[in-house]
C-alpha cells in the first residue's frame, strides 16, 4: 500500500473551505451575490489549503 502523500491533508481542506465560504460571503456582498461568490471561493481556498497546507510532520 502506498504512503499518503505529506503535501495533502483534510484538515486543511476543511480549514480552507469554512475560511472561503465566509470570506466569499463578505466578498459576495459587493459582487451582488453571496451565495455563488461564497461556493466559488470555497472551492479555490479549500482546494489551495488541501494543496499547500503541509500541517503537523
Amino acid at each position: 500500500m502506498s504512503e499518503k502523500p505529506i503535501h495533502r491533508n483534510g484538515r486543511g481542506l476543511f480549514i480552507g473551505v469554512l475560511l472561503g465560504a465566509i470570506l466569499g460571503a463578505v466578498l459576495g456582498g459587493y459582487f451582488g451575490n453571496r451565495l455563488i461568490v461564497a461556493i466559488i471561493c470555497a472551492a479555490v481556498l479549500g482546494a489551495a489549503m488541501y494543496r499547500i497546507n503541509p500541517g503537523p510532520k
